[in-house]
């Protein structure tokens, strides 16, 4: 069965440096490695991830096993692809299915992680976690309907956000005012104290928002000018 791979629009920060680091790391794979192990391997970093977050409430430090499965999701679910295709061997649809199938997963370790920490509260992450979805699924959308797979928006990519976190890690390890800052808010009946990462958090959501209803409306007037009216 011909397949047509939808074009990866990746224009990051980190874009050139990490292709070229990637093209290396997959030569340097031994021969049993696999993508499907290196799959294997991001989910695992998740669930580090996940891990920590979840132990910082008993010690600040564990945010470094979080940090340090931000490396591991990062190896694994980026070098994934890139090895079967400096190997030459694709499989557009397993591996597209399984890879984002996977992402799923993935992210929500990482996010309910974060939300299950005493460092923000669950309902503000999960209010970051909609938008992301909608943003993950605006994405898939898109790959479907005209064969670009968009993986960067305002220059920033899952690398970029991964480079963000592990500095927001380092920081609230380091300076425990920051940690322990919280802002105070009411509205109607409902109240909650904001720490800072929440206040980070609800900074990225509204980000995110805004990004997914702009592309919303680009990406109508774009599919209103190939399929009008009849």
């Amino acid at each position: 069965m011909e397949t047509k791979q939808a074009t990866r629009i990746q224009t990051s920060l980190l874009n050139g440096i990490e292709k070229k680091a990637l093209v290396w790391l997959a030569g340097k794979q031994p021969a049993w490695m696999t993508s499907d192990i290196l799959t294997l391997i991001g989910l695992i970093g998740s669930i580090l991830i996940f891990c920590g977050y979840l132990l910082s409430v008993r010690n600040i430090n564990w945010l470094w096993l979080s940090t340090f499965g931000l490396i591991v999701n990062w190896y694994g679910d980026s070098l994934d692809g890139t090895l079967a295709r400096v190997r030459n061997k694709q499989r557009p649809l397993y591996g597209y299915y399984l890879d984002h199938m996977i992402d799923l997963v993935d992210e929500a370790f990482m996010f309910f992680g974060v939300g299950l920490s005493a460092l923000a509260h669950l309902e503000v992450v999960l209010w970051m976690y909609v938008f992301y979805l909608w943003m993950t699924i605006g994405v898939s959308i898109n790959a479907h309907l005209r064969s670009e797979f968009k993986l960067t928006y305002a220059k920033l990519g899952p690398t970029e956000f991964r480079v963000l976190v592990m500095l927001v890690n380092t920081l609230l390890i380091f300076i425990k005012p920051l940690r322990e800052f919280t802002l105070p808010l009411s509205i109607g009946r409902y109240s909650i104290s904001l720490t800072t990462l929440d206040l980070g958090i609800v900074a990225v959501g509204i980000l995110l928002a805004a990004m997914f209803f702009t592309t919303m409306v680009k990406d109508l007037k774009y599919y209103s000018k190939i399929d009008p009216k009849r």
